[in-house]
Formats: structure tokens, sequence, C-alpha cells
């Protein structure tokens, strides 16, 4: 159920993790590139995987892109673009069969190599750049997913919860940038965005299956041709800044039901010690069905369609997102304080501290089940420079007390009320 035995080397300035094992009949291989969030870099950078899945030098069309795919046997191919702290994370994904599972002449570890090396190095250009069609259509994609976060209230408030609070901070950015920078992005000015991000990136190249970090080292040599100078680290700003006068934002829009949204800010990181007891304040508080939030906020007095939270450990916030009748805006208010008051307080009973730890373990535990949930916790190590095992942390769960839950509630501060609402009334 654990997560030990990465093999770690590097090679061209990308850290390689290898995990050398006979568990699953597939390689999972995934490649984090990161970045700071910035404003100015922030939606040029988000629009160049979009671009890169198009096509490469030896595949230009997207059909030939595509076919390469079922040549290696159905192989998967996929990317992400989220944040993680103060940074813009650019995750490429394969999933390819052993080959002791089919008939290959060739060796289809070296193949997706080869073609996940070509798509990030080897791009499919005219003129000297992006190809122009490719750009277009993509840009057009990253409009209409930051619209759709416009079109689905619950998320558009998330975001704006998180705008207010953070403003001149570069966790406010959204990882897919903004809506208003992408007309002015040209393939020529996007080629040489991807350039400065290829060089200047941080790489984590992470492979789990059955080959050695030998073998990777000498595949990552043969396909990745990059011209790097720089060993990228990862830095967040903590979140916690001298405790202000909790700010209310009130935003007017057409919407039948209210979304009341809170921010709060805590000293606990991934990296720190008390790690282990912001989980469980947050698994108390809002994220799972027990949960006080859950319980009390829309059961026990009817207030609320949902209410949960969520806890950001890389940056050292906390989001509380409910969905309320317009009139019940203050009720609610007072009956999520009482909830944080409650936690301060050491108001927890052992039915939640046992649930919660359950609840925890399980997911602990399901984590050895996924090589991609493998790696992706063990990127978190990178991320925080903290070395933390599935199991360890499991054991840090285990023997936490109401005391020490107490104790990390008391360094979530209530930054901001952000509270969506019609256009009606006051």
């Amino acid at each position: 159920m654990t997560n030990t035995g990465f093999e770690r080397g590097s090679n061209q300035h990308i850290r390689i993790h290898v995990l050398p094992t006979k568990r699953f009949k597939t390689f999972a291989i995934s490649l984090y590139v990161g970045a700071p969030l910035k404003e100015d870099t922030v939606t040029s950078t988000a629009l160049i995987p979009f671009v890169l899945r198009r096509g490469t030098s030896s595949y230009p069309e997207t059909i030939q892109f595509r076919e390469q795919l079922e040549e290696l046997y159905g192989a998967g191919f996929g990317f992400d673009v989220y944040k993680r702290g103060d940074h813009q994370i650019i995750q490429f994904r394969m999933d390819t069969i052993n080959d002791s599972f089919v008939q290959s002449s060739d060796k289809l570890l070296d193949r997706s190599f080869a073609f996940l090396g070509e798509v990030v190095t080897s791009p499919a250009k005219e003129n000297g750049h992006f190809r122009s069609s490719y750009v277009q259509q993509e840009r057009d994609t990253v409009r209409k997913r930051l619209e759709s976060i416009v079109n689905d209230k619950i998320r558009y408030a998330g975001e704006r919860c998180i705008e207010e609070m953070c403003k001149g901070e570069p966790y406010r950015l959204h990882p897919l940038g903004e809506r208003k920078d992408l007309p002015g992005i040209e393939p020529e000015g996007l080629y040489k965005s991807y350039e400065q991000w290829l060089q200047n990136a941080g790489m984590d190249l992470y492979v789990v299956g059955d080959t050695t970090l030998e073998e990777v080292e000498k595949l990552v040599e043969k396909y990745f041709h990059l011209n790097r100078n720089t060993s990228f680290e990862y830095k967040t700003e903590v979140s916690s800044r001298p405790h202000r006068e909790v700010q209310t934002v009130v935003e007017k829009l057409n919407v039948n039901q209210g979304k009341l949204n809170m921010g709060l800010r805590t000293s606990i990181t991934y990296g720190d010690d008390q790690y282990a007891s912001a989980l469980m304040y947050n698994g108390i508080l809002g994220g799972y069905p027990h949960s006080k939030l859950f319980v009390n906020v829309r059961e026990k007095h009817s207030l609320a369609y949902y209410a949960s939270s969520r806890y950001d450990g890389h940056k050292g916030i906390a989001t509380i997102q409910s969905g309320i009748e317009i009139p019940n805006y203050e009720q609610a208010v007072e009956i999520i304080k009482n909830q944080l008051s409650d936690l301060k307080e050491g108001k927890i009973s052992d039915l939640e501290m046992n649930q919660t730890k359950a609840m925890i373990r399980n997911l602990l535990r399901e984590i050895g089940d996924s090589a991609f949930e493998m790696i992706s916790y063990d990127f978190n190590r990178q991320l925080s420079g903290k070395e933390r095992t599935t199991m360890e942390l499991l054991t840090q769960i285990e023997s936490l007390t109401i005391e020490d839950v107490q104790k990390a509630a008391e360094t979530f501060q209530l930054d901001t009320i952000y509270f969506l609402r019609d256009q009606k009334g006051e």
C-alpha cells in the first residue's frame, strides 16, 4: 500500500523517478513540467500543451498523431493543466501495455518514450513556428474551457473567492489563464514562449512498471533532446499573513441559488509536521459526508444544498463551498462560523475522529492500487521538499488526538467571505 521504492536520477536537468515493479500490466509515465504562476505567462503556457497534442514533426497531422497511439496497442495519452501552490503545472501522461502481454517486435516502453519525447520537444511546425490553424483552434478550446467555468456557478464562485482572497498573489490566477489574453497570442509569440518554457521550467519524469532507472535514463538521453542549463526548484510563499479583518465580497449575477464561499489561511503546509492534523481538521470540517458542515448546515438546519471544504496543503489555504437560498445568507454564515469556532474549542466527538480517520485511511490505502496515484503522491514530495511515505502519513493520522486537531484548528483564520447572489434586493 505504500509508495516507497522510487529510484532517483537526473538527465539534462530532468529529474527522473522510477518505481520498478511487476505489479501492473502497464507502464505508467508522467512528465510534470512546472513554472511559476505569472500573469504575463499563465495563458500562453496553458495553451502550449493543447497545441502540442495536435501533431509532431513525424506525425504533423492530428489523425496521424492518434494513429500512432493506436499502433502502440491503444496507449493512453493525455495532459492536465493545474496549479500547486504558486506554480502552474502541466502533466503529460501515458500508459502503455507491458511488452510481455503482447506480441511486439519493438519494446513498447522505448516506442512510448520516442512518442512522448517528440510530443514535448519536436512539435509540428510551419515557417519555424507552431501551425497557425492549430494555435487558432486550440485558443478556442481554452476559451471554451474558461467560459465553462463562468457558466458553472459552483466553480465560478470558488474561483472568485480565491481571486478576492489572494489579490496581489500569484495564487489568484487560474491555471488556464485569462480569456482576455487569448486573442493576442499568435503562433510566432507562442512558439517563443514554448522555447522559454522548455528551457526554464522544472521537469520531473516518473515511470512505474517493469523497468529500471538505468533503462529510463538511457531513454531520456535518446528521446528528450533538450538544451537546458537551469535547475528548477519549487518554492511557494506560505499563505499566512498578518491577520486582517475578514473581508466580505458580494457579487450579483443572474442566479437563482446563492453560492456562499469562504477562504481561510493557515501556516500549516504539506511540508509541516502538523500536516496530518490539518488533513484531519479539513475532514472533520467539511471533507466528507459525516463532516460538521454537511451535518449541521445541510442536514440539521436545511440551509444548504451542498456544504463542503477543501484544503490546499501546498499553499496553506482552506475553502468552504455551499449553495444556499439567498434569504438564508446571514443564518448560514453564522452556522458555518459556529463550526469553525467549535473546532477551535476542541468540540470534536470521538465518532467524528474515528469516521474521519477511516475515510483518510481508505484514501491512503487506495493510492497503492493505482500507478498514477502513487506518482501523484510522490510528486508532492518534489513540490514540498518533504519526504513522507503513505505509511508514515497513515501512522501519523492514526495517532492524532482531539487536542492535535484543535491545535491545527487554531491556525486556520477566516480571511474572506464571498457571496454570489441574484440581482434583486440588497
